[in-house]
């Protein structure tokens, strides 16, 4: 059998069938559409796979936002509070750290586990967050000053402990260079990585309300093709509705009503939830952390015994940012949703000035000389006016304020999922029933020329 060989250059007849086929498919095209069935065929099959597309695209979009609003819920706001708690546990361990070594001598049991308490919660959610910063080199950063900057933290904290129950003065030098440490590393570290998750949550909260254009786009288009179509019609056939177009045209027109209201709604409910939810959240935790910082700062002026003239300057000018007119207080009492959110802060700004009034006579009885009574009323945590009782009173309203706030939000945002619910597999079906009325109504013309 003798193979007649292919020229070189040449083209198999089997490639060139398939190199052929987009020019045959266009000659076939302009054939059919010469033709009034041609032309009917060619826009229901038109109509059919667009009705398709905009259902995959709408589907997927509805689900993404679906998921991104379950995530701000079930992830995203807890890593944002975990963060926040790492800065509160950190802050009043130092704090705590101080008063327990202006007892003097061995710590009472009541301060000493209120600091490990502390220092626990601290690396507890130290690690719920960097299991959430892969990735994220700025937030990778932090958390690795924090891990490696803690123990040392300690560390210094204990050294000035030991020499304290001695009775040596370098305790006092110890503790200033772990309050040193706290300030300059572990703090900063700690509020650099909760603004890195704020920022990440209000960035899943503007996914969550942000338009889905595109998806919008193609049901507009679809919905306007599906009137073209029976504007066609009409002319051609001189009948006014085409029934299964109209179940098409209908069944777009649901869609896109549904969609619509829904994502009002949801945009709504997530926009409340960031006013009265994290919104508020943000202000209350920049309270607490200035309350903190100013607990410190008064417990340090003591220790420093005569030499912490920067710790009371601090205490004054953080003082006027948590109290007074435009105060992070009123900013929050005018965020809160509830009557029962603004009576907790209300209750706070008394606290303040309560405990404003204390330190004043701290200061006092300080720079008179009488140590021993100043440092029992800034640490007593049986006297009811002092200003540990008045700190503890503050921090708990804001504590529960928080807390109140955070509900707040998980119940808006909740909402919006809920309003959510079922509209991806909704506009899934409805572009089903909108490809069949399609096919149904064009079917019914192409029959009667047969």
């Amino acid at each position: 059998m003798v193979t007649t060989p292919v020229a070189e250059g040449s083209t198999a007849p089997g490639a060139r069938r398939v190199l052929t086929l987009p020019a045959t498919a266009a000659r076939s095209m302009r054939k059919s559409a010469a033709s009034t069935p041609g032309r009917l065929f060619l826009i229901g099959v038109g109509l059919v796979l667009l009705a398709l597309l905009t259902g995959v695209v709408g589907a997927i979009a509805m689900q993404q936002k679906q998921d991104t609003i379950d995530n701000l819920i079930d992830h995203r706001e807890p890593v944002a509070a975990a963060s926040q708690q790492i800065y509160r546990s950190l802050s009043d361990a130092d704090a705590t750290a101080a008063s327990a070594f202006l007892a003097g001598g061995t710590t009472p049991t009541e301060l000493r586990d209120r600091y490990d308490a502390d220092i626990a919660t601290a690396g507890a959610n130290l690690a719920e967050v960097s299991a959430d910063v892969s990735g994220v080199t700025a937030a990778e950063r932090q958390v690795n000053e924090l891990a490696q900057q803690l123990p040392v933290y300690t560390g210094l904290v204990e050294t000035a402990r030991t020499y304290n129950r001695q009775g040596f003065p370098a305790g006092a030098a110890y503790l200033r260079e772990a309050s040193g440490l706290m300030r300059a590393k572990l703090l900063r570290a700690a509020q650099e990585l909760y603004e890195i998750d704020s920022a990440r949550l209000a960035d899943a909260q503007d996914d969550a309300t942000a338009v889905p254009w595109f998806s919008i786009g193609l049901a507009l288009v679809l919905l306007g093709a599906l009137v073209a179509a029976q504007l066609y019609l009409t002319r051609r056939t001189n009948r006014l509705l085409n029934v299964g177009l109209v179940v098409a045209t209908g069944a777009v027109v649901v869609a896109l009503i549904w969609g619509a209201v829904a994502l009002l709604f949801e945009a709504s409910r997530v926009g409340d939830g960031r006013e009265h939810g994290t919104g508020q959240v943000e202000v209350i935790v920049q309270a607490r952390i200035v309350a903190l910082k100013m607990r410190a700062n008064e417990t340090l002026t003591l220790v420093a015994r005569g030499d912490g003239g920067e710790y009371e300057d601090e205490f004054v000018k953080l003082s006027k940012d948590i109290s007074g007119s435009g105060s992070l207080l009123g900013s929050a009492r005018d965020m809160a949703a509830t009557e029962g959110s603004r009576n907790l802060l209300a209750a706070a700004q008394k606290n303040v000035d309560d405990w404003l009034a204390a330190h004043k006579q701290i200061r006092k009885l300080d720079n008179g000389g009488s140590y021993a009574e100043a440092v029992s009323l800034a640490t007593s945590p049986d006297a009811k006016t002092s200003a540990a009782t008045m700190f503890t009173k503050l921090d708990d309203n804001l504590l529960k304020a928080l807390r109140a706030a955070r509900q707040q939000f998980a119940e808006e945002t909740s909402g919006a999922s809920n309003v959510m619910a079922g509209l991806a597999p909704g506009i899934g079906v409805l572009a089903l029933v909108a490809a069949a009325g399609v096919t149904m109504g064009i079917r019914d013309r192409l029959q009667e020329y047969r």
